[in-house]
């Protein structure tokens, strides 16, 4: 929650949460920089769960089942795509990430805090022997996938980024990637 607070209050405009799972974010949203909140997510379960979360909360929230990969949304439709502890476990991070440009408006941001693979060689050997078993029952988490570098690779462009270890965390699930990118 800590990273959260870092990324989710610079939401401004029209924002498009991917992943709104268990409404984890909703109560860090500014509701003076924020319009309206979209979010998708592929659980059923975990919609209930938002969609109670989001009723608490004083921004207009419109919580769909949907992918990432496939969002039901018009293109150049959001000012902000926010994307926290989400590309880790979708099917293809690449699609992903081309669906969030797609609905971006063209001076709009992608915010990003997310874990992945570590640069460090110890750990990201750790990362790979653990992510079979990980996947399974991490809802498919993936913990060696890249982060800000695939956000880069997808065409954006990264204005503010930032990285380390989560504390009380083991290293091999404890790398996290958080910031800003613009089309």
């Amino acid at each position: 929650m800590k990273r959260r607070a870092k990324v989710v209050p610079r939401a401004h405009g029209k924002v498009l949460e991917l992943g709104a799972g268990g409404g984890a974010n909703f109560a860090l949203y500014d509701g003076s920089r924020v319009t309206s909140v979209d979010g998708v997510d592929p659980s059923p379960g975990l919609l209930d769960r938002a969609r109670d979360a989001a009723k608490a909360e004083g921004i207009d929230f419109d919580i769909k089942e949907g992918v990432a990969e496939n969002l039901p949304f018009a293109d150049e439709s959001f000012d902000t795509v926010l994307a926290t502890f989400t590309l880790c476990s979708v099917q293809d991070q690449a699609q992903s990430l081309v669906e969030a440009r797609r609905v971006l408006k063209p001076d709009g941001q992608l915010l990003f805090c997310e874990h992945g693979a570590a640069p460090d060689i110890d750990v990201a050997k750790w990362q790979r022997r653990i992510e079979p078993v990980w996947k399974r029952i991490g809802g498919g988490c993936h913990l060696t996938r890249p982060v800000t570098a695939a956000v880069a690779q997808a065409g954006f462009r990264i204005a503010q980024q930032e990285q380390g270890y989560m504390r009380k965390t083991p290293r091999w699930a404890g790398w996290v990637e958080w910031g800003e990118a613009r089309l």
